[in-house]
């Protein structure tokens, strides 16, 4: 399953190590972030919740970039 969410994130560097801190996050088989439409297509894993999945892409994204936001 797949999904779209708004992000808010002020370069696309930051973009990179968002998209790369969700493609790490347990139940993420596959992330993107599109820095200038500033979205965030996450693909989850078969059985995963996404809400709970996404509230740890959401932690590990601000340990990387403490100032990003991901509105769920």
């Amino acid at each position: 399953m797949k999904k779209t969410y708004k992000i808010e994130v002020d370069c696309a560097n930051c973009a990179n190590k968002m998209e790369e801190a969700a493609k790490k996050t347990e139940g993420v088989k596959d992330a993107s972030v599109n820095f200038m439409a500033l979205k965030m297509i996450v693909e989850f894993e078969e059985g995963a919740e996404p809400s709970d999945v996404m509230e740890k892409v959401l932690k590990n994204c601000k340990k990387v970039e403490d100032d990003c936001e991901i509105f769920l």
